[in-house]
């Protein structure tokens, strides 16, 4: 009986005990012993497991109060619990010191023990939380600091302060830093998202910090369309001047690799430089999107993204599914139908080829996920076992997307190297954790009803296809900009979350609109991006421009990709690569799939095309792409060869001067200056081999920086 006045001692009739859904489990996650790296992981650490960021309350309930005898709290003696004795470090704890005397959430411990570890489920659900203040926020180095309050809004109808519960991150360390109770600090000059989590609810707002004062004295350059307007506008609040446009030569030649992925030939350039219109820029692009080389280029890029390869559909598949993706773009199709296509086919894979789709995306779990990816940009993996740690998608919805493909069916036909897609009239998904059936559910809309024909993905594809969709054509259409300009709006392009904003919201908004508003037209937003001041502008940044690697002030400079590069040495020696098994003419850049062991476009990073991830695509520069330009057997043969551009220049009674500006012309589509010119000509003055020093010129030319990157 001595125990009863013991107990009461610890009590008051005015104290409430903690709630261990809406205290405990956000606390432990905002100490980090739900995160995946400590107890949050698949397996748990030493035993003690706690589902990831406390997505499963009533399990995490289980795991602190019964497992192993219960021996992780003591309601007696609250202090002597392990739950408390770890995180304080009084006995060893792998994860470190996480609570000291005076914080707030060792007294949320401490009362939930003294109260008897209640887990009963509170009458009132979270229903969604928001900020103190605006979505945006503007910080100076006079106002470099905020503190943010989340108030977390309950099903009855009040709302509680539970910043001291949450968690906060930054997307930007660089630009702004958050602490645990919500202070951002600005710290350089930048835009980045302030996320938040409590329980399963995600908010963000943006914030952007810029220095005091008004922008330098500098020219502004005019803006040319809309997307310099908004453009403009973002440089102009972190006080970032714009570079101005980039020459004639640097315009022909980028449009060319961007918009067809070939060099333009020196005749074509020689075309475009003296011609005095003032339109002539945005005619060329019109000329280059009607060309053939367009349709196959950007049919190249699709092709890495529906992983077209032989070893994912067959060897007959392949030339199907890239021609269909060619006459996709070469009719312009609308990308909303071309969607639809894909994601409705069902059939042979040979007569019907869009439902590769399906045969690519193997299971309803790779069909979930890959559609989430590339048509919406989310990347849904972690869902499946557990609420995504960074987003607000859940493990409920994750599986409430994969119902609407559990109906897919694929069966092999007799016919060799075929598979037919097929749509079965009945069959459920049951949720891994729970047991029952999943319906289908969409955001904004939540469960779907069936259609009468069972094929549930129609709903799926009109309510992603619809014009008010939030995901479809931004996704798309910051796809497209980061193919011409260098970087996604949102980067990872294919990583659209409120933690990963986009640089500049306002841009990807318009963008997306007029993509929906004129008919899903991808022509027509390469047309604005390229005819814009923002494509155009030079390369070259002014030393008293601030570094800027996120908001397109000036052209992003990058490597060329695997073919253009292999295409752009055939252009320059005037040999184009031969590939077997494929028709006379055909190029890098145009290559149905990857199945033609090439060491070179293996070594520049041509993807095996196993993934849908962009990143599968190597951008970076190795050691054996030196080795391959350097004294690789591709480059040596084709500049020494008797049939390629330098022997006809040297045979032909060509000058040292005539051959020279011919070779600037077709690797950089301009004439040398006279510093190279004279350069050059002492180098030939010195050797006593003509042709060999011309091959000496060729392999400089192409090794140089100025033929590898697009700039």
């Amino acid at each position: 009986m001595w125990l009863i006045p013991c107990l009461l001692g610890h009590l008051n009739a005015s104290d409430i005990g903690p709630s261990f859904f809406h205290e405990v489990v956000p606390l432990l996650s905002k100490i980090g012993c739900s995160s995946g790296a400590c107890h949050g992981s698949p397996n748990g650490k030493n035993g003690f497991r706690l589902s990831l960021r406390g997505y499963d309350p009533v399990a995490d309930a289980q795991s602190l109060t019964r497992d192993e005898l219960g021996r992780r709290v003591n309601k007696i003696s609250p202090d002597l619990s392990l739950l408390i004795q770890k995180p304080m470090m009084r006995v060893p704890h792998g994860g470190g010191q996480q609570l000291k005397n005076g914080d707030y959430g060792l007294e949320i411990l401490r009362r939930w023990l003294r109260h008897g570890c209640s887990t009963a489920e509170p009458a009132a659900a979270c229903v969604g939380i928001r900020f103190n203040c605006a979505d945006s926020v503007m910080l100076s180095p006079t106002d470099a600091s905020r503190r943010l309050e989340v108030w977390a809004k309950f099903s009855d109808g009040t709302e509680r302060d539970v910043s001291k519960l949450a968690v906060f991150s930054s997307s930007d360390l660089g630009v702004v830093a958050v602490d645990g109770d919500g202070q951002v600090i600005g710290k350089g000059r930048g835009h980045a998202a302030i996320s938040v989590r409590y329980l399963e609810f995600w908010r963000s707002l943006f914030v952007t910090y810029a220095p005091n004062g008004t922008t330098q004295q500098a020219t502004w350059p005019n803006p040319m369309n809309q997307v310099d307007e908004l453009v403009d506008r973002q440089l102009a609040r972190l006080q970032v001047v714009p570079s101005g446009l980039c020459s004639d030569e640097q315009f022909v030649r980028r449009a060319y690799l961007d918009v067809i992925g070939l060099l333009p030939s020196t005749d074509e350039v020689q075309q475009f430089l003296p011609r005095t219109d003032p339109q002539k820029r945005e005619k060329l692009i019109d000329e280059l999107l009607k060309r053939e080389e367009y349709a196959k280029f950007w049919a190249l890029k699709w092709g890495d993204l529906l992983r077209v390869n032989s070893q994912q559909v067959g060897n007959a598949g392949v030339q199907k599914y890239a021609r269909w993706l060619v006459d996709s773009f070469a009719t312009n199709k609308p990308y909303d139908q071309f969607t639809r296509e894909l994601l409705l086919a069902q059939g042979s894979t040979l007569t019907s080829p869009a439902a590769n789709y399906y045969r690519t995306a193997t299971d309803v779990n790779n069909a979930t996920e890959s559609t989430a990816q590339i048509f919406m940009g989310v990347r849904l993996e972690c869902c499946k076992c557990h609420n995504h740690p960074m987003e607000k998608w859940t493990q409920n919805n994750y599986y409430g997307f994969a119902a609407f493909f559990n109906r897919v069916q694929r069966k092999t036909n007799r016919r060799s190297g075929d598979l037919v897609i097929w749509m079965a009239d009945s069959g459920e998904l049951n949720h891994p954790r729970t047991g029952r059936s999943v319906a289908p559910w969409l955001p904004g809309i939540g469960d779907v009803q069936d259609r009468s024909d069972g094929d549930r993905r129609a709903a799926f594809v009109d309510w992603l296809t619809a014009k008010n969709n939030e995901f479809l054509a931004a996704v798309e259409v910051n796809r497209i900009w980061s193919h011409l300009v260098g970087r996604g709006i949102v980067e990872p392009i294919d990583d659209f979350r409120d933690s990963n904003p986009p640089s500049n919201p306002e841009l990807l908004a318009m963008l997306a609109d007029d993509f929906r508003s004129h008919g899903f037209d991808r022509k027509r937003t390469i047309r604005l991006i390229t005819n814009s001041r923002t494509y155009q502008s030079a390369s070259q940044t002014s030393h008293q421009q601030p570094a800027d690697e996120k908001y397109f002030s000036h052209y992003r400079s990058r490597l060329l990709t695997a073919e253009q590069l292999l295409d752009a040495i055939g252009s320059f020696t005037e040999l184009p690569e031969h590939f077997r098994g494929l028709p006379e003419g055909t190029r890098a850049t145009q290559l149905p799939s990857p199945d033609i062991n090439s060491e070179f476009l293996e070594a520049f990073g041509q993807p095996k095309r196993e993934t849908v991830c962009q990143c599968e695509r190597m951008v970076e520069a190795t050691l054996s792409q030196a080795l391959q330009m350097a004294n690789g057997k591709l480059v040596h043969d084709k500049l020494s060869s008797a049939d390629g551009r330098i022997h006809r220049l040297v045979n032909g009674g060509t000058s040292d001067q005539q051959i020279t500006h011919e070779l600037y012309m077709a690797a950089y589509s301009r004439k040398p200056s006279e510093r190279e010119l004279q350069t050059i000509q002492i180098h030939i003055s010195k050797q006593a081999n003509r042709l060999i020093a011309f091959q000496d010129v060729g392999w400089a030319l192409i090794n140089s920086n100025e033929f590898l990157m697009q700039h």
